[in-house]
């Protein structure tokens, strides 16, 4: 992890919050922002792996500020238990990184709260977190970066059945989640230009790399690891797909290009190579599905969430 990706900017002074980086991809981002001098809050779901993260940049890079929250997306109460903690800090958050995710449990589950899982984690408890935290990073007139995937290519939104509970299709859902976690990255941008809310809203995908997402993950259901990890491994010694590291440059510049409003953020080759501004694929544009997903889900959370949105208005 020596060489920066172009235009990575000295961060001293600036706050980032970054989900999912006890491992893989997450952990990855977290590496680079120590690096450049950054205040980090990394929310975990496991404490332990928290803890390692946190010793691992205190070792790496003395002096660096890492706390390590708990946070479970698939728990609303978690979400909420949060973002109440940072509001009551009060300190604005300069970066958001929307990065954290689960994929494809071989039979349908829920979150707590009854979501379909991949739906309730990978979109609905980021949309809790953001909005949550919008007086946060308004005060910063802050960024936040939403971290997709080359399925929402081929994802739609199951309007009928948006937690797939008349039938189950894994893949099927989880694109629809990361369509969702696009459509949201667009209609928030949208929201906050036309509002002055002042906050930009980008988007980045990492490609294909080996990272845990199919790795076994028994409390998924999966005992051991998808083959399609063992091939992507294989193509990653390659060359043909990225690394974990290759594959978190994308999010990384997103999160601090000068100039990245609005935009989008993947590999030059789609599944690995350099970072670079992508057009946006075709599900990503559908304006009107970005606005109704954005009612459906504020009403899906429920009041909590209504509360805390009327207060910062």
């Amino acid at each position: 992890m020596n060489a920066r990706p172009a235009l990575f900017p000295p961060l001293t002074g600036t706050l980032i919050v970054v989900t999912g980086a006890s491992d893989g991809i997450g952990r990855a981002i977290a590496w680079r922002l120590a690096e450049a001098g950054a205040e980090l809050v990394l929310p975990v779901r496991s404490p332990e792996k928290g803890r390692r993260v946190a010793d691992e940049l205190a070792s790496r890079f003395p002096g660096a500020i890492v706390a390590t929250p708990a946070l479970d997306l698939a728990s609303l109460d978690s979400v909420f238990a949060l973002v109440d903690a940072l509001g009551a800090e009060g300190r604005p958050i300069d970066i958001l990184i929307n990065n954290a995710g689960v994929m494809t449990p071989p039979t349908r589950q829920a979150t707590s709260d009854g979501f379909e899982l991949q739906f309730g984690t990978n979109h609905l408890g980021h949309v809790a977190l953001t909005l949550g935290l919008l007086p946060l990073i308004r005060a910063a007139r802050g960024r936040v970066t939403h971290q997709t995937s080359i399925a929402a290519r081929r994802g739609r939104i199951n309007w009928d059945d948006l937690n797939w509970e008349r039938s189950y299709d894994g893949g099927a859902a989880y694109a629809q989640s990361k369509l969702s976690v696009a459509l949201f990255a667009r209609e928030l941008h949208e929201r906050s230009r036309v509002g002055g809310w002042g906050i930009s809203s980008n988007l980045s995908h990492p490609g294909v790399s080996p990272t845990n997402l199919l790795a076994a993950q028994p409390g998924l259901g999966r005992d051991r690891e998808l083959i399609g990890r063992r091939v992507i491994r294989g193509l990653s010694r390659i060359g043909v797909t990225g690394t974990v590291e290759s594959a978190a440059r994308p999010a990384l510049l997103a999160a601090v290009a000068p100039d990245g409003d609005e935009r989008f953020y993947g590999p030059r080759r789609v599944v690995s190579g350099p970072p670079t501004v992508r057009p946006l694929w075709r599900p990503m544009t559908d304006g009107p599905a970005a606005g109704r997903l954005w009612d459906e889900s504020v009403r899906l959370i429920g009041p909590r969430l209504q509360e805390r949105m009327s207060a910062s208005s």
